[in-house]
């Protein structure tokens, strides 16, 4: 009996999964397996709000390969040494992986090959999983091997040919293989999570996808730069660990409307970063550009920011959702790292590890290379830009909702008035004076 291996990485769903299909369509039996890789739940991506997302995620998995006849096999430890356990003890003839950027993810298909080929079974890695589009698959006519500025990629990315969303398998066949409980998030990583934290998986996902592609899309090239409007789709952390496929979302989204354009864009860029990460791994923690900015060492400053208590609500705010939710809008995101990096001018290596620490969509090629495009030494065509906060604020939370859904201590300043806290009677010690001066106070 011919038996494979659909081995889930960032990709924990049966609908449109490449790697769940072909192991399906290649063996009579197929082991739907996931490791839980204690190089990564030990290592500096450790995060409590990401281990509660992913037990949820696994769960759900669970639960719906079960409706097809299947059910997910859990092992903990050593990946390559896990995989080649479930090798050996079911006599697989392949596994299959979904392909990704990272040099750990780079590292750990190579190890899997060397180590399978031992027992005779092959390694099938499938692209346009993780992602819409192959990362390696759209390079510039000058012979690059990747693009480094966004807006003719997304000239290219508009007009690539995908593939079709895939059936998820109709019955799965599994043979006997052992397995352990589903994990408790406690028992993943230690450490307080987000109070508010909103988890879930496949499930979750696509209700939310539905509901989304129902109506509020139409208005997000209006309402999502809109801090008080809280108009997105909150997508992002299912994109991240693929409960929800790109592929799938990208295929159900109006491109021909203002806002399925708009929103498009941002799957846009989130392929964008994959590419660049996969021609430059090193990018991961290492300026793209080398700017030979020198960056301040100010750990006050940094913790004030941590904190939310720079004296400037509209970064703030968006510091206390981080800390409370787990998220933030991309918005909040650019302001908070604008304000770090230009404005404290602190490395934005601090800043990508403290999102990293709470943002439960964050992986290596968004987070930190969104990180790079705003410290200026990115992709940015404008690497000086700064982000004023006071400006953004006006522009972008004009009558201070957001500033005072998050800084409850200013609730009582009306409309725009909640943005200069130190023009009212506001007593330092509710919320501080700003920690440094910028334009236009």
């Amino acid at each position: 009996m011919s038996i494979t291996i659909a081995l889930f990485t960032r990709d924990l769903r049966v609908h449109d999964n490449p790697v769940l299909t072909a192991a399906h369509r290649e063996g009579v039996a197929v082991v739907p397996l996931f490791v839980l890789d204690d190089a990564i739940l030990s290592g500096r991506f450790a995060a409590p709000n990401r281990a509660r997302f992913l037990t949820a995620a696994l769960a759900e998995l669970d639960a719906e390969l079960r409706a097809i006849g299947g059910r997910l096999v859990l092992h903990r430890g050593d990946v390559v040494t896990e995989v080649d356990r479930v090798v050996a003890q079911v006599h697989a003839q392949s596994v299959h992986i979904a392909a990704d950027v990272s040099g750990y993810s780079r590292w750990r298909e190579h190890a899997l090959r060397e180590r399978l080929s031992q027992r005779n079974c092959l390694l099938r890695t499938h692209t346009a999983s993780i992602t819409s589009t192959d990362p390696e698959a759209l390079t510039p006519a000058t012979g690059r091997d990747h693009f480094a500025v966004f807006t003719p990629y997304f000239r290219r990315w508009c007009v690539a040919h995908r593939r079709k969303p895939l059936a998820k398998p109709r019955e799965l066949r599994l043979p006997q293989v052992e397995t352990m409980p589903l994990p408790d998030a406690g028992e993943l990583c230690a450490g307080p999570a987000s109070p508010r934290l909103t988890v879930g998986g496949e499930t979750t996902g696509r209700k939310m996808m539905r509901d989304w592609l129902a109506g509020p899309i139409e208005d997000y090239a209006r309402l999502s730069d809109d801090l008080g409007a809280d108009a997105t789709s909150r997508l992002s952390p299912y994109l991240h660990f693929g409960c929800v496929s790109p592929v799938e979302l990208l295929h159900r989204v109006n491109m021909s409307t203002e806002g399925g354009l708009a929103f498009a864009r941002q799957l846009a860029w989130r392929d964008f970063h994959h590419q660049l990460l996969a021609a430059r791994p090193a990018a991961a923690w290492s300026d793209y550009r080398d700017r030979s900015i020198r960056w301040r060492d100010d750990p006050q400053a940094v913790d004030a920011w941590r904190d939310g208590r720079t004296g400037y609500p509209i970064v703030d705010a968006g510091m206390r959702q981080l800390r409370a939710e787990g998220w933030l809008p991309g918005r909040a995101r650019l302001i908070a790292a604008s304000f770090l990096t230009k404005s404290l001018r602190v490395d934005w290596r601090v800043g990508a590890q403290h999102f990293l620490r709470w943002l439960v969509d964050a992986d290596l090629a968004n987070n930190q290379l969104n990180w790079q495009w705003v410290a200026g030494t990115g992709t940015d065509t404008r690497p000086n830009r700064v982000l004023n906060p006071l400006r953004q604020a006006e522009r972008y939370d004009p009558d201070g909702a957001y500033a005072r859904r998050w800084i409850p201590e200013l609730a009582h300043l009306p409309g725009a008035r909640v943005h200069r806290p130190w023009r009212e009677a506001v007593d330092p010690a509710d919320y501080p004076a700003p920690i440094l001066d910028v334009v236009g106070m």
